[in-house]
């Protein structure tokens, strides 16, 4: 399958579009999407545009029509001589046959997968590798290009007026963020992959700095920050970034979240800002693609209802997303969901952009979420049976493990 190459959408269109208008931060041009085909498109053109290195790194890489056609752009790219490596989580993709990783090395594509059970079966640290994956989604090209943010390499190609409904996959049509970067810190991308590269090989990796693993904020009108989160000294943790700009907020908290099992100081920091006054805005998907996640989610409303958050279900299309907007001026967009896995465990991305105007784009964006969204009341939970009400209890106790 071709995927077409993306037209600019308008965020009045946002119901059919799949691309939002460019913005400009801090000298970078960053462009938005919301679905995947016009980003795997825009992923494709720029593999085959470039001229010393692709760099992709991936939680899910599927054989579908979306691997399929990244992959061929990457043999072409190798066969020419590039520098082509493609980093991937071993559980993540392991649906994908072997074979499909095998086509990319024959090319001359440097392929490598993350914590494989192989791997941890010969460390005999079988928990604890197979424990920590890599959910991060990276690409590097060039020296001026790259792209981070929700999106794995799946395809979700069927139209939308079939896919906001029953009768296809939750894959089907998904809401996502994922964002194209042009510009001089595109060599921030290039090292952080470089790191995961290094990391996931076995190799030496330097420790960050005690200010990045701390995550403190760059002051100025406009800047992006790029952070890697994990556990050990060599990352920051997205914990330490959601809660310090929590912890900033004085009127507004935007939160649009595929998975919304906050724990610890990031759902410390949410009370201490509701008792400042900030009002939240949580929006989470209807029907999960994760069903014991939804219903430990659940477990949550009854608390956060009864100190006014409003929580709301994107119905039909899934929502895969993983946004904070804070006081119109502060965004956080990449791979981290708001639970304890992408808090404290897996390997994630995170962007940390100060713009009021990619603050109220992405604001816009999660509006119209909640445009098509069910807004859920007390009253709502109180309807649920004391059957539900248990499963969602025993689920909330699971939480550091989902």
């Amino acid at each position: 399958m071709d995927f077409p190459v993306a037209q600019p959408g308008r965020l009045a269109d946002l119901p059919s579009a799949d691309r939002l208008p460019r913005v400009t931060v801090a000298g970078h041009e960053l462009t938005l999407y919301v679905e995947s085909p016009p980003l795997i498109a825009s992923m494709v053109r720029d593999i085959r545009a470039a001229r010393q290195r692709v760099w992709l790194e991936s939680y899910i890489i599927l054989n579908d029509a979306a691997g399929r056609a990244v992959s061929a752009a990457l043999q072409e790219r190798a066969r020419a001589g590039l520098d082509v490596r493609v980093l991937y989580d071993a559980i993540g993709s392991q649906t994908t046959p072997a074979a499909f990783f095998r086509v990319l090395r024959r090319a001359g594509v440097k392929v490598h997968s993350y914590h494989s059970v192989g791997e941890a079966v010969a460390s005999w640290s079988l928990l604890s590798i197979l424990n920590r994956r890599d959910h991060r989604k990276l690409l590097v090209i060039d020296d001026q290009v790259g792209y981070f943010g929700g999106m794995n390499i799946v395809d979700q190609t069927q139209p939308r007026a079939v896919a906001e409904t029953d009768q296809q996959p939750l894959s089907s049509g998904w809401r996502d963020m994922h964002v194209r970067l042009s510009g001089p810190q595109q060599i921030e991308l290039a090292e952080s992959f470089f790191r995961s590269w290094q990391r996931a090989r076995g190799q030496r990796v330097k420790r960050r700095p005690r200010t990045y693993r701390q995550a403190e904020l760059a002051g100025g009108p406009e800047s992006i920050q790029f952070f890697d989160s994990g556990p050990g000294l060599k990352h920051t943790r997205a914990a330490r970034i959601f809660g310090g700009l929590l912890r900033r907020a004085q009127h507004r908290v935007l939160v649009s979240m595929a998975y919304f099992l906050p724990v610890g100081l990031v759902l410390r920091e949410l009370l201490r800002a509701h008792r400042r006054g900030v009002r939240i805005d949580v929006v989470v998907p209807g029907r999960s693609d994760v069903p014991v996640v939804q219903h430990a989610t659940r477990f949550l409303y009854r608390y956060l209802l009864r100190r006014r958050f409003r929580i709301y279900e994107r119905q039909l299309s899934m929502l895969h997303s993983k946004v904070m907007v804070v006081d119109d001026e502060w965004t956080v967009v990449g791979s981290s969901n708001l639970d304890a896995r992408s808090l404290w465990t897996n390997l994630e991305f995170l962007a940390v952009i100060h713009s009021p105007r990619l603050a109220q784009t992405m604001a816009d964006v999660i509006r119209h979420e909640i445009e098509r969204s069910d807004r859920i009341l007390l009253r709502d939970w109180r309807r649920l049976s004391w059957w539900q009400r248990l499963i969602d209890r025993a689920a909330w106790t699971l939480r550091w493990w989902l």
